[in-house]
């Protein structure tokens, strides 16, 4: 592992256990998957509590988080589920992410994605406490999440100028894709492959790839990588619901 990612998973771990009543600490996305890029990928953690975060609690978490004071932290994000509602898919748990404390669900992809290629970090595995996703439960709110998320962005160009915009929306349709047609879950890596093979521009898959690998970047403007992206990611929904 990256030595200062390294680093700050052990701080913030130093720190959480006394916060809160720690059972379990997992990481998941492209730390677990093996497709993490310092600084470009997010840290994304989920933390098992033995209760439901308390106002104390969550003055706690905001301390944690807002204290942890090294490289990389503004990227670490996480999840707190107390144990009494790891079975319910539509709960929304204290979250802390893009700096600042909120409430979200923890998905289907997220979980379908820690039974498959969890690291733990604390306490005991996944497969011990959290329930598993059906099939049914990851293709329904993949579905959704294309139809009554992505596709409805593409409405608007704005947001496509934005770089998490251009580069995450094509690598999300892509993922979606697979689990959609094959049932299984795929990395970014895995997705930046497939993309051209689904209809992404050449130039579009170079760029998106130039800030996630640090590749030699292609010469492409914001406003035309924002066109083919939004673009792209609209025509590649409405194939991969059909």
């Amino acid at each position: 592992m990256h030595a200062a990612t390294e680093r700050l998973l052990r701080h913030f771990l130093e720190g959480v256990e006394p916060a809160v009543p720690l059972v379990a600490l997992w990481a998941h996305g492209s730390l677990a998957a093996g497709d993490y890029q310092p600084g470009r990928s997010d840290l994304d953690l989920i933390a098992i509590l033995d209760s439901p975060v308390t106002m104390e609690g969550w003055r706690r978490i905001k301390a944690v988080h807002r204290g942890l004071g090294l490289p990389l932290a503004g990227q670490l994000h996480c999840s707190y589920l107390a144990r009494q509602e790891l079975d319910d898919l539509a709960a929304e748990h204290v979250t802390w992410a893009h700096e600042r404390i909120f409430r979200r669900p923890v998905t289907a992809v997220t979980r379908r994605e820690l039974h498959v290629a969890p690291l733990v970090l604390s306490g005991p595995p996944p497969a011990e406490l959290l329930p598993p996703v059906s099939d049914a439960q990851l293709t329904a709110f993949v579905r959704a999440d294309l139809r009554d998320y992505w596709l409805v962005k593409t409405k608007g160009r704005r947001r496509w100028l934005q770089d998490i915009w251009a580069d995450l929306g094509p690598l999300t349709v892509a993922r979606a894709t697979v689990t959609l047609g094959e049932g299984r879950m795929i990395t970014k890596r895995e997705a930046l492959d497939l993309l051209p093979g689904l209809g992404a521009p050449e130039q579009l898959v170079a760029d998106i790839a130039a800030r996630r690998y640090g590749t030699p970047p292609p010469v492409l403007s914001r406003f035309r990588r924002a066109r083919m992206a939004r673009a792209f990611v609209r025509s590649a929904i409405r194939k991969a619901l059909t």
